[in-house]
């Protein structure tokens, strides 16, 4: 025995038409990155310029070690150390030469305490990657 066909549509068909609609739909109005309420300027990096000469040199890395002027050091004593520094001379240039795979756990609160000792210049050292 043969069935019948059927005559009206399978009611499925017309809900996966509607379910793609609304994805389309949304997919047009929604923002795929949240957007500062203000103006926020990335930094630029400065390429193919002279490091300058003088101040100190702090190392991290990548399982957090860190170093000043290729002096292995521990965090407080490192700090101290910089703080010395900042005190004989506040225009003290700092560099910051982390491998890039340290952890920003390792860098971020760094330069921020180095910040809350006064410092002025501090320069995070790049390599430039390759161009797009």
């Amino acid at each position: 025995m043969r069935r019948a066909p059927r005559d009206t549509p399978e009611p499925i068909i017309a809900l996966i038409d509607v379910v793609f609609f609304l994805l389309v739909f949304f997919l047009l109005v929604g923002r795929f990155d949240a957007t500062a309420p203000f103006e926020v300027l990335p930094a630029e990096s400065a390429g193919g310029e002279q490091m300058p000469g003088g101040g100190l040199t702090i190392s991290v890395a990548r399982d957090g070690r860190l170093a000043l002027d290729a002096e292995p050091l521990e965090r407080e004593a490192l700090l101290a150390r910089i703080a010395a520094e900042l005190d004989a001379a506040p225009a003290t240039l700092i560099r910051l030469n982390a491998h890039r795979e340290a952890e920003l756990r390792h860098v971020l609160p760094l330069v921020s305490r180095i910040e809350r000792l006064g410092a002025g210049h501090v320069v995070l050292i790049v390599t430039p990657g390759e161009a797009p």
